[in-house]
């Protein structure tokens, strides 16, 4: 029996590390996991990051599963299910989607032997203040369609203000269950977290979630499309409904060692942070790279203007080929401009410390 569980979430609520440790968890206790990530854009980086745990990953990319990648998305679920046979599938959306479509699109698949979880999805505490500015509509509505709402990143937020969150989010989701989680500590939190979504207990919760209102009703959150006026329906591009621009790029590079590694992007995300920030000077969203170097990979995350970057070295072995790699995704900036803050600031990084790079191109 496959168990699979979709973990929603905007832009930088801490989806990647949660999967990762999910998969962690059960693959030490003897249980094959698989995951799918999809990301946005052409280049995938929480896919890489992930298989670099040593965890099987099939990464969907070009777009938003719940609008583009149907077809995909059922195909690879069985081919998973027949060739891999896991018993837990995780499978984490892009930040701009509408989890709950992914959802009930897996459900109407009818596969034989497994069984779909509660909805999950985390937000971070540490800036739900900036979500509800920045992009509030569309987190409302990630917010409502929830099953399992997880307030994570506790370690970055102060005590006095955690049941605060917890009463404002359980107000604007009331049938949803609310747990606390900080997804990189090994605490009660976390082990209630999983015996919530795994235990004996989840044909209750789903049952308990199915009944009670959002106290905002679903009508006066419509999100109204740019383009055409009209409001967004489920079956529209979550991308364009998000109001987040998007930008994903690769470069190869030549041989790096990895204290200049960590000096590279370490100057590249703080001049790509200066540089948004002129053009969307609040934004939120995600701005995260890594870079390939002799023995590790070094990564790094942004999540909104006022936050700090987050550094993380990931041993990789002996890399045949390197790769500099960057997704850069953020409210209230033009295509263009982003494009070009981030393929700028990545040439001229790499030009000033020697390094040799060519571009590599995704068409679409």
């Amino acid at each position: 029996m496959m168990k699979v569980l979709v973990i929603g979430g905007f832009l930088g609520s801490g989806k990647t590390t949660t999967i990762l440790r999910l998969g962690r968890d059960f693959s030490e206790a003897g249980k094959k996991v698989a995951i799918i990530v999809n990301e946005i854009g052409e280049v995938g980086i929480d896919g890489d990051v992930i298989s670099k745990y040593g965890l099987d990953t099939t990464e969907l990319t070009s777009g938003c599963i719940c609008c583009s990648l149907k077809v995909s998305m059922k195909t690879t679920i069985t081919l998973l299910n027949r060739d891999y046979k896991p018993d837990i599938l995780l499978i984490e959306p892009t930040g701009i989607a509408f989890p709950h479509v992914i959802k009930s699109d897996i459900n109407l698949m009818n596969l034989k032997d497994t069984t779909v979880q509660p909805l999950v999805t985390p937000i971070d505490g540490s800036r739900f203040k900036q979500l509800m500015k920045e992009v509030k509509l569309f987190a409302l509505r990630q917010i409502i369609d929830a099953e399992v709402l997880g307030i994570n990143k506790l370690d970055m937020v102060e005590k006095i203000q955690i049941p605060i969150l917890e009463a404002s989010v359980q107000q604007l989701n009331p049938k949803a269950k609310v747990v606390l989680l900080s997804a990189t500590y090994e605490d009660e939190h976390w082990h209630d977290f999983v015996k919530l979504l795994f235990g004996e207990d989840v044909e209750k919760l789903l049952e308990e979630t199915k009944t009670g209102e959002a106290s905002i009703p679903v009508h006066d959150i419509q999100m109204m499309d740019k383009a055409t006026g009209k409001p967004v329906e489920y079956d529209m591009n979550s991308i364009e409904a998000s109001g987040i621009t998007s930008y994903a790029t690769e470069y190869s590079i030549g041989e790096v060692p990895t204290d200049q590694a960590r000096s590279v992007v370490r100057n590249l995300i703080e001049d790509i942070k200066a540089e948004v920030i002129k053009s969307s000077p609040e934004f939120v969203g995600h701005i995260k790279l890594f870079m390939e170097s002799e023995t590790d990979t070094v990564k790094v995350n942004l999540t909104a203007y006022d936050m700090d970057v987050v550094y993380e070295l990931i041993p990789s072995g002996n890399e045949h080929s390197r790769k500099l790699k960057i997704l850069a995704a953020v409210s209230n900036i033009k295509k263009d401009r982003l494009i070009s803050i981030v393929n700028d600031a990545v040439e001229k990084s790499l030009k000033a410390e020697g390094i040799s790079f060519l571009h590599n191109l995704h068409a679409h």
